[in-house]
């Protein structure tokens, strides 16, 4: 026996109203067709649940079993229903990101602070970590998407370019380096020279390597952070080099950041999520609003002549 939703809303109605014209009246259907599903619910429990008379109903002892756990039903039905409804309209929901540490103080702050005036009842949940656990948290299914540079291929991962960026040189106020109009790679080799640990640095390496073999670029310090190389920028210890979306973070130190030529490396950052997983309508619309808020920047106007690097 399977009663149908349309006979279980009817019978809850009618407990409701304890009146076929009321219950039809808030069903938006007609009495004969209210009292068609009372009959078609009796027949597929094989037992009356309504006594009915000329002056009255009154539910059966099977009626009144029914109504409060059929009420139940309808009840976490409609809760859900109303809720995929708000997510659907943007009107609830939890969106979870994780990105490195950098891109989690200066840019995606900003992203969300804009995103949340247009939808100020969806969660934005922020995870900062280590680039290399970003993809690991995505396969977790911990976090919605990942924000973070290219990597290697990984198995179920779904990588999407989210932005290309040219490097960029970082160093304090009265450098010798501000007095250039143009600044290249080769300049570096004269000045201590600031580097990330893991593979940000050994892919800068092995890119330099590629493109400029006669010039050396030996870091005197290899830190784990940004925030540290910048900071130690700012005491003079050396310069740095990092992406253009780090600006907000360098200007609060009071540095100047320029672009480095001869070649001209860029790295590409993307939007990582589950391959063959599908979105909730809120990630699907912060990942949208994430690319337009990065397009609606100068920093991501595309390179000209650019070198770009793998």
């Amino acid at each position: 026996m399977n009663p149908t939703l349309r006979q279980i809303r009817a019978l809850v109605a009618l407990a409701r109203t304890g009146s076929f014209t009321l219950a039809a009246e808030y069903l938006h259907v007609t009495q004969a067709a209210l009292s068609g599903l009372i009959k078609e619910l009796e027949l597929t429990l094989g037992v009356r649940v309504v006594d009915r008379s000329t002056r009255r109903i009154a539910l059966t002892e099977v009626g009144r079993e029914l109504t409060p756990l059929f009420s139940k039903m309808i009840d976490d039905l409609d809760g859900a229903l109303l809720d995929i409804a708000s997510q659907t309209r943007l009107k609830k929901g939890v969106v979870r990101i994780a990105a490195p540490q950098l891109m989690s103080c200066t840019l995606l702050p900003q992203v969300i602070a804009a995103y949340r005036k247009l939808y100020p009842e969806i969660q934005v949940r922020l995870v900062d970590c280590a680039v290399e656990n970003v993809t690991a948290r995505v396969f977790s299914g911990e976090v919605d998407c990942g924000i973070g540079p290219e990597r290697d291929p990984t198995a179920q991962i779904e990588a999407t370019v989210l932005f290309e960026m040219p490097f960029v040189l970082v160093f304090p106020q009265q450098h010798a380096l501000e007095q250039r109009e143009r600044v290249t790679w080769s300049d570096l080799a004269a000045h201590p020279f600031i580097a990330l640990q893991g593979q940000f640095t050994e892919r800068l390496l092995s890119d330099m390597h590629h493109s400029l073999r006669d010039v050396p670029l030996n870091p005197v310090n290899e830190v784990t952070f940004m925030t540290t190389a910048l900071a130690m920028v700012s005491a003079g210890l050396g310069v740095t080099v990092c992406l253009p979306y780090a600006e907000p973070l360098v200007r609060l130190h009071q540095l100047h950041m320029r672009q480095l030529h001869e070649p001209e490396l860029t790295r590409r950052f993307f939007v990582y999520t589950r391959d063959k997983r599908s979105l909730s309508p809120a990630a699907e619309s912060f990942i949208a609003f994430l690319f337009k808020f990065v397009e609606s920047h100068d920093w991501n106007i595309p390179l000209v002549n650019a070198q770009q690097v793998p």
